[in-house]
């Protein structure tokens, strides 16, 4: 378990960019093909926006055509959580960040093996740090 982060609104908003603040506080998503990552061939970690927590490692990181940086799996299971999302006609799972509740994307069961999965994630919800 990660240790949780709770902020009001008025502080994320000190914080965060106005695009940032969107996506992650709001659950709101950024077009395809315009967040800083979907194109991101880097060596590195990406970090939750809002609160530094390790999500992603790009030597999981894929090229799925989505427009969006797309991973087949987390750096830790218990780094993210997923929830039901029936805001759109189908039904997804949200990704979360597990220590402050960021909106990080949806997971979808596409991906390419060893796990299936594509994460399929908003670059406004992340950072990245080289390796």
């Amino acid at each position: 378990m990660v240790e949780r982060i709770e902020k009001p609104p008025e502080e994320w908003k000190k914080i965060l960019s106005p695009e940032s603040y969107r996506v992650s506080r709001e659950k709101g998503t950024e077009l395809a093909f315009t967040g800083k990552y979907h194109d991101c061939h880097e060596d590195g970690i990406y970090r939750c926006v809002c609160c530094g927590t390790d999500l992603f490692d790009s030597k999981t990181k894929f090229d799925s055509g989505t427009g969006w940086p797309s991973f087949w799996a987390p750096i830790a299971e218990d780094n993210v959580q997923t929830k039901t999302d029936r805001s759109l006609i189908m039904v997804r799972k949200e990704v979360l960040c597990a220590r402050c509740d960021a909106h990080l994307g949806h997971v979808f069961d596409d991906g390419p093996e060893p796990t299936g999965k594509r994460y399929c994630m908003n670059s406004a919800s992340l950072s990245f740090v080289k390796r």
